[in-house]
């Protein structure tokens, strides 16, 4: 243990549901600090504040009537980051790493910002923060990207390649130890309700799968703008004692949740403010599952989904052919069983939390 490095790990919530990528960096690398509370970070540890309301009122005072700038939340940050012997920052997602560059370039402590998902795809963000970008790729030891369009699209955006690392996320080896049968009608997924993973389009797809098999079952888990619509749209179809709305659950409910399910589905695309996927740990995790995955061609997916291979993938707003590869796995269970049995195998060759974490340690290594 003496011999793991000191690592913060900066993210703008401590604690959400949906962003177990980087809960399991705060328990496995481990992270020595973290810090949260905005792309700034406000707090450190348990809810310790990094500038005290003190503080700032006194640095607010003396540079308005001295121009002295002493207890800043920079001069605080750094503070802190020395008092624990931080040797490397990890950013988590890439407006996180615009806001921390110019503090750890000019403290020579190493930045890695690890990008996600709408931090590299959506306009008003790249608009933004396009400057900020560009000198943060030109001082960061390490980008990571999630996926290969990503990769692609942060060199389009100004990263040199050689800066660019391509870590794929990796699902909870609790997942690896699920036992499907395979027996069921029952269709899961699970992720936030927003316009990227079109929840809604889903739902359209599995009404057309009703229309065959009266017997088959959709559950959905999480929350989201787009929750209330859905279940509206549920009503609506006369699906509602067919489509099951969880809310938010434990990693534990959804390994049990999957066990259950016959496959899973997830119709994710771009939205129109040009938001995407990286690669979705929840398709990660339906794979270690060894249930098939029955989602899109679109940003990460394909990364670790094979086409009839692992599981199949229609094109974006394909609603059609997303209900025939369901129509597929109902028919025929053993081909739900090779699918994921293959999709099961693909994730232990390549993409476990071992692998996920192996890479970012050999990039934490190499920055400091």
């Amino acid at each position: 243990m003496n011999n793991q490095p000191k690592i913060a790990i900066v993210t703008i919530n401590k604690n959400v549901y949906s962003e177990t990528f980087i809960k399991a960096q705060i328990d496995f690398l481990p992270a020595s600090l973290v810090l949260y509370g905005d792309w700034f970070p406000t707090h450190y540890g348990e809810d310790c504040i990094i500038q005290s309301r003190k503080k700032k009122l006194i640095s607010r005072a003396l540079n308005f009537l001295f121009h002295v700038k002493l207890f800043t939340k920079e001069q605080e940050l750094i503070r802190i980051l020395k008092k624990n012997n931080i040797q490397v920052v990890i950013a988590q997602y890439g407006i996180a790493g615009v806001y921390l560059n110019k503090l750890c370039k000019d403290n020579q402590i190493p930045l890695i910002v690890h990008f996600h998902g709408f931090d590299a795809s959506k306009q008003d963000i790249l608009s933004h923060y396009k400057e900020g970008y560009l000198k943060m790729f030109n001082d960061a030891k390490s980008i990571i990207s999630v996926s290969k369009s990503m990769y692609q699209k942060l060199i389009s955006l100004g990263c040199s390649e050689s800066k660019l690392k391509l870590i794929h996320y990796g699902p909870n080896d609790k997942f690896l130890l699920n036992k499907p049968k395979y027996d069921t009608q029952t269709f899961f997924s699970i992720g936030r309700f927003v316009d990227k993973k079109a929840p809604y389009l889903t739902i359209l797809a599995f009404y057309l799968v009703q229309q065959e098999f009266c017997n088959a079952k959709l559950i959905m888990a999480g929350n989201g703008e787009l929750l209330g619509l859905c279940k509206n749209l549920a009503r609506s179809l006369k699906l509602e004692n067919k489509i099951e709305f969880l809310g938010v659950i434990s990693p534990d409910q959804t390994r049990i949740y999957m066990e259950k399910s016959i496959a899973y589905v997830q119709h994710s695309i771009v939205a129109e403010s040009g938001d995407s996927e990286g690669t979705p740990l929840a398709i990660l995790e339906a794979q270690a599952a060894a249930l098939p995955v029955i989602s899109t061609n679109h940003a990460g997916i394909p990364d670790v989904v094979i086409n009839n291979v692992t599981g199949f993938l229609v094109e974006e707003t394909d609603v059609q052919g997303m209900k025939e590869a369901m129509k597929k796995i109902l028919i025929n269970n053993e081909l739900a069983r090779e699918l994921g049995e293959k999709g099961r195998l693909r994730i232990i060759e390549n993409f476990t939390m071992k692998h996920y974490l192996s890479k970012l340690n050999h990039v934490i290594q190499s920055a400091i």
